[in-house]
């Protein structure tokens, strides 16, 4: 991020206490050497690592085994200019180990697509980084209503 974007920069514990409170965002990873979005439910681990669940047959698991990834959740308010970006970038793993495919059963994501082979996704967050605007105010004051600017 640019120091005169207009933007603020958020620390990650911010971050992450912001990405909690995000019911989706989207998987970024690449497909046939181009990146590729896909939306998804997600829950955040007590180690910041964002879990995903889906099917172990989908091609988001498969493509995501193993791979650098980012996933990334916003709030924006149209109407007040404000809102907040956050993008966690790192390794995504498919969850192997029996106790905590148990665990994640329990206090894990829910799929709002289920299948019988969900599998549970981890994407360590090696990068977790931030910025928001708030109510329409940068650094160089609060931004005009476009009517306003424009009188007649």
């Amino acid at each position: 991020m640019y120091s005169n974007d207009g933007f603020r920069e958020l620390g990650r514990h911010e971050c992450l206490r912001l990405l909690a409170t995000a019911p989706v965002g989207r998987v970024v990873h690449t497909r046939r050497a181009l990146p590729a979005v896909v939306p998804a439910t997600f829950g955040l681990d007590a180690d910041g690592a964002v879990l995903l669940r889906a099917s172990a047959a989908s091609e988001l698991a498969r493509a995501v085994d193993g791979a650098v990834v980012a996933f990334e959740a916003d709030a924006v308010d149209v109407d007040t200019r404000s809102g907040w970006s956050v993008v966690v970038t790192g390794r995504a793993g498919i969850v192997t180990d029996a106790a905590e495919t148990a665990r994640l059963e329990r206090t894990g994501p829910d799929s709002w697509a289920p299948s019988p082979d969900d599998v549970f996704v981890r994407i360590a967050p090696e990068l977790v980084t931030g910025r928001q605007l708030v109510a329409g105010r940068t650094r160089y004051g609060l931004h005009l209503a476009r009517t306003r600017l424009h009188r007649p």
